[in-house]
């Protein structure tokens, strides 16, 4: 089902994404939008995720020498 609807963008360039368009493609805070216009002079927009990685959660390795090596 196609969903549209308007916004009006502020003095400062600024507006907001309605939050049915939001909810529908899991857009959230961080996420990061690609705004392309193609040789027609179309405009295409597209939601970049935030990537999280298997490593996010891991604690940054010691820069410092460890005493126990040889």
């Amino acid at each position: 089902m196609a969903t549209s609807d308007e916004t009006k963008v502020n003095d400062r360039g600024s507006t907001t994404i309605p939050a049915e368009i939001r909810d529908r493609l899991d857009i959230n805070s961080g996420d990061k939008i690609r705004w392309t216009i193609t040789e027609d002079g179309d405009l295409t927009v597209e939601i970049v995720k935030q990537k999280t990685g298997v490593f996010s959660d891991f604690e940054p390795a010691s820069t410092r020498p460890s005493s126990s090596l040889p």
